[in-house]
């Protein structure tokens, strides 16, 4: 076997290591069997939200333990092709082998990845607004750019992209912007969004000097019929307003913008692109999901550390930096990430990031620091 395909299948082995580990496949087996168990139990459906959610635990672990298996075999069936195809100085079998080879292991990485979205509320839609941090006009530039490049990589992903509220900036780009993003996953791949992101650059409005702008990124999962989160009435105040929107067709010409203030923790929502009715529903939503996000934060104290650290739009609590002058340079600094490729990220193409925290989510060490370690 050629050093090549050797390191291929080292590389689809130490998937099968990591999906191994998530699932714990040492009692994986003993699970199922529990859960089979207790689907067969007559009185099952006397709980039906019970039994809902344990049909979903069953389901997840069968699918976790079908995936390995089949990564697993389907390995085993190609190495015996490219030995007996060696053995035979058959190259058209060997060259097939190492081909299904190479696919397996881009699926196995997907698999790989896909593992580390377990947490409670990772298969869920998202909310996603940005905010223009310090920096003016460049900032509210910098923030419809980072608008575009999100938008951009949820359509990449096949997610429907809805608009919730948009303010548009004094002279250029945007002051905030809020959209839901819907999919499979959405806010398990978005999470590690959540931070100020810093662009340097020469100026696009004829200063001709290098800028440096910031703008917030705050990520957060939509509630489902699954979680139930009680707003109380009187901690609320609800504003009706009209929005300030660019013109056109979205230009409100009564007052059916909706903002929901809610005073025990601070808490802002709106939203305009809608009836007032509609807008209200959808305010109360965000609302409920922001309310959320703050008891996900509470059980989990990296995801508290890491909004926390978000502080104010400025600097010192940037999570990436986005270089377009001097020189091409885009860095996460969690994980020390980065490419030179800046067109291709401000694009959408952000999944090496995401990958990267979400691998270090997990192990709490970066790329870069388990790589010396081996």
């Amino acid at each position: 076997m050629r050093a090549e395909t050797q390191n291929i299948v080292a590389e689809i082995e130490k998937s099968l290591e990591l999906l191994a580990q998530r699932m714990d496949w040492d009692t994986a087996q003993h699970r199922m069997e529990e859960f089979n168990a207790r689907v067969e139990d007559p009185n099952l459906w006397d709980d039906p939200d019970a039994a809902q959610k344990l049909m979903r635990e069953r389901q997840t672990l069968l699918d976790q333990i079908e995936t390995y298996e089949g990564i697993k075999q389907d390995l085993s069936d190609q190495q015996e092709l490219i030995e007996l195809g060696e053995m035979e100085d058959d190259q058209e079998v060997v060259t097939e082998a190492e081909q299904a080879l190479k696919s397996l292991r881009d699926m196995a990485a997907k698999k790989e990845l896909e593992a580390l979205l377990n947490g409670e509320a990772d298969s869920n839609d998202t909310f996603l607004e940005i905010n223009a941090g310090a920096g003016g006009t460049e900032a509210c530039d910098w923030a419809q750019m980072l608008q575009r490049m999100y938008v951009r990589w949820a359509e990449k992903k096949g997610y429907k992209v809805e608009l919730q509220s948009e303010e548009p900036g004094s002279e250029a780009g945007i002051k905030s912007v809020a959209y839901k993003i819907s999919g499979h996953n959405a806010y398990g791949w978005l999470k590690s969004e959540s931070g100020v992101h810093r662009l340097v650059r020469i100026s696009p409005f004829g200063k001709g000097t290098r800028e440096t702008s910031f703008a917030s990124v705050w990520v957060y999962p939509v509630v489902d019929d699954n979680i139930e989160i009680e707003v109380n009435p009187a901690d609320i105040r609800i504003d009706t307003f009209r929005s300030s929107g660019a013109g056109g067709q979205h230009v409100n010409t009564t007052d059916s913008a909706v903002r929901i203030t809610h005073h025990p923790t601070g808490i802002v929502v709106t939203s305009s692109e809608k009836s007032q009715h509609q807008n209200r529903d959808i305010a109360m939503k965000a609302l409920k999901s922001r309310l959320y996000q703050l008891e996900l934060d509470r059980r989990n104290a990296d995801i508290n550390e890491a909004h926390e650290s978000k502080g104010s739009a400025g600097w010192g609590n940037q999570i990436r930096s986005y270089v377009l002058q001097p020189y091409q340079m885009v860095k996460d600094l969690r994980t020390n990430v980065e490419t030179s490729d800046t067109s291709g990220v401000l694009d959408g193409d952000l999944d090496q990031f995401m990958a990267a925290t979400l691998a270090m989510d997990v192990s709490g060490k970066s790329r870069a620091e388990a790589a010396a370690e081996e």
